[in-house]
């Protein structure tokens, strides 16, 4: 009796002086040219509703979701940058840090931003993210069907030459399309979660938690997102 007691409380110490399970981390950068709606699909993922309002994005956005995969806990961490190049330069090397996968973004009623795909993949291919890191191609604002620019058959075949699958879908819409009707494999909350299965089953290592500095580092993103936001409302007439 004596002895199952001692078995109990050393089982007991064992698994209390176990440290728990560290929640993995996925960094997920969200790129594209200015306004085919990265910062609406983040949104939309982590808030689960379309902005009431949005504006240009300037430096980074960060927003991050806790999600359960197989029972398992996951943070699921979106960079969303600003698409045009003045409001990037100082920003981009800390962007492409430490990048688990890329979802590239395009708005199928603008076939400019379209035409801008290979400028983006080949900026991920400067910062040694090739095809090896899992990447996706989103066509954005299906809920504008009457002004589509850039038709389904010919955004496949880009995805393909470029090893990517293509989802078609709309922010702005809550069940991805414009129309009413569902596709589950292009519902927003889909998309992401895909991302998100194959990292889990290709990275299968507990991933550490960001170092304690990592807070502050968001934080100095964030201010200085702020100062240039101020800055060049202070001097609109020159830009």
């Amino acid at each position: 009796m004596l002895h199952g007691s001692a078995a109990e409380l050393s089982g007991s110490l064992t698994s209390s002086a176990l440290p728990p399970p560290r929640t993995r981390i996925f960094k997920i950068i969200v790129i594209g040219d200015s306004g085919v709606g990265k910062t609406c699909l983040t949104f939309r993922f982590c808030a689960g509703r379309f902005p009431e309002k949005t504006e240009a994005t300037i430096g980074v956005d960060f927003r991050e979701r806790l999600v359960e995969i197989d029972g398992e806990k996951i943070k699921i961490q979106l960079w969303d940058t600003a698409g045009q190049e003045r409001f990037r330069k100082s920003m981009v090397q800390h962007y492409y840090r430490n990048v688990h996968a890329v979802v590239f973004v395009y708005d199928v009623t603008n076939a400019t931003s379209f035409r801008s795909l290979p400028a983006w993949i080949e900026e991920c291919k400067q910062h040694a993210l090739g095809t090896e890191v899992p990447r996706i191609l989103v066509g954005n604002k299906c809920d504008l069907q009457d002004s589509v620019q850039v038709g389904t058959d010919v955004a496949q075949q880009f995805a393909d030459a470029h090893s990517m699958p293509l989802f078609e879908t709309s922010a702005k819409s809550p069940n991805g399309l414009g129309d009413g009707s569902y596709r589950d494999s292009d519902h927003v909350e889909a998309i992401f979660m895909t991302v998100a299965h194959k990292l889990k089953s290709q990275k299968p290592l507990v991933l550490s938690q960001p170092a304690e500095g990592s807070g502050k580092y968001i934080q100095k993103l964030r201010h200085f997102e702020i100062n240039l936001r101020n800055f060049l409302e202070e001097n609109k007439e020159i830009f």
